[in-house]
């Protein structure tokens, strides 16, 4: 090995350990809102569909912010772009502890979504520079084994200090780790030139913007993940309430539930997925689609018994669907990279997020809110099962389009 692969090899390595770090950050501020809502909610007493319409205009806002941050991500450097958003997402978090009426609560929570909408654009794109194509599930599936970890810690975190210290205290502890990790990203973590681990086959791809919309491995991935996202965001919203409702959990005793649940399952079904994808992709080029697909399906059953199955056996069906749920999220962002030129990464990535939270969890909080306030709450989560269907349906049909040209070998890129 020459000293530059070991010099690209270290560069790859850091920034796989310092962007995973602030993923952990940005799960660990977004899910700390479920873990506290039953508070916040006998605070401002307002209905479900209220306390879901928090989630609902955190994401509107940060589809919004997605293809003015795309357009950004693939015309300047991307590193000053993420140090800056992690600054503006830790900043709305201590403001949170001034808010004393709802309308406050939303205006601060749609706040939120503006600076980790940067993120989830740049974090991918600036990974896919470092490794090619064949690497990239791998390096994406450790990306996005923060997000059930973040998620877990979000739960447990906020549950816990919502119910110790007041659920205000919770939001303001949580935002100096991402204000450590930004500095550490600005003196520590390298540009990568743009594109360059692609291998020549993705350098043909086109550039143009407006062909993502022609581009069905791009579409079929991408709208298959944003009904995969509906599911993930209504059950996440929702279930530490549907616990204290149905199951008689205390809000530490719910939060630490979904916590762990959420840990042990996303990290192993991450994990799994990803290592399955890997092996499969060696004699089947359609395997990230097929992984993709599978998942979803096998969830299906679970889901149900966990909402409408005996009290006893809500938590063990939740940690299969979760486990099962979790196949996907290395593959399905490797698929998206994948399918698009290292030009229009970057807007590629904010039109997925732009289209997985427009038709994913923007809608589903508000949604099984809604049907829970006319029904109950075993309907509403109820409804999240169609989104599954869909899901597996959508990436089964994609994997007939999934590009073919992932054959580089090295775990990082090499450079001449």
């Amino acid at each position: 090995m020459t000293e530059e692969t070991k010099a690209n090899a270290k560069a790859a390595t850091v920034a796989l350990v310092l962007l995973t770090s602030l993923n952990l950050v940005n799960y660990i501020d977004r899910y700390i809102l479920p873990g506290v809502q039953e508070m916040i909610k006998s605070e401002f007493h307002v209905s479900d569909e209220r306390i879901g319409a928090l989630t609902t205009y955190f994401f509107l806002t940060y589809i919004i912010a997605a293809p003015l941050t795309g357009w950004l991500g693939d015309h300047f450097p991307r590193k000053p772009l993420i140090v800056i958003g992690a600054l503006l997402w830790s900043s709305v978090n201590l403001f949170t502890a001034m808010v004393h009426n709802f309308d406050g609560l939303l205006f601060r929570h749609a706040a939120l979504g503006i600076g980790e909408a940067s993120f989830g654009i740049y974090g991918p794109a600036l990974l896919s520079d470092y490794y090619p194509p064949s690497q990239r599930n791998r390096a994406l599936t450790i990306f996005n084994v923060a997000i059930p970890v973040g998620a877990a810690l979000g739960y447990s975190f906020g549950g816990w200090v919502g119910q110790n210290h007041g659920w205000r205290s919770a939001f303001y502890i949580s935002a100096v780790p991402g204000v450590l990790i930004a500095f550490v990203i600005l003196f520590f973590l390298r540009e990568p030139e743009r594109g360059e681990s692609d291998t020549r086959g993705e350098k043909k791809k086109s550039a143009a913007v407006f062909d993502l919309l022609k581009n069905p491995a791009y579409l079929t991935a991408t709208m298959g993940y944003a009904m995969t996202t509906f599911t993930i965001g209504g059950i996440s919203a929702w279930i530490p309430s549907f616990l204290q409702r149905e199951a008689g959990m205390s809000a530490t005793s719910a939060g630490f539930s979904v916590g762990a649940i959420t840990a042990v399952t996303g990290i192993l079904g991450t994990a799994i997925g990803g290592w399955w994808a890997q092996r499969w992709l060696k004699t089947d080029h359609r395997a990230l689609y097929w992984v993709c697909a599978i998942g979803p399906a096998l969830c299906i059953p679970f889901a149900l018994f966990c909402f409408f199955g005996p009290k006893q056996f809500m938590l063990p069906s939740l940690a299969i669907a979760e486990l099962a749920l979790f196949l996907g999220s290395g593959p399905v962002n490797a698929a998206i990279v994948n399918s698009v030129s290292a030009r229009v990464r970057s807007t590629a990535l904010a039109g997925q997020l732009f289209l997985i939270h427009l038709f994913g969890d923007v809608p589903s909080p508000r949604i099984i809110g809604f049907v829970s306030d006319h029904t109950n709450l075993h309907i509403g989560l109820g409804v999240s099962v169609i989104a599954l269907v869909a899901s597996s349906l959508l990436q089964w049909c994609g994997a007939r389009f999934a590009p073919r040209d992932t054959s580089a070998t090295s775990a990082v890129p090499q450079h001449s």
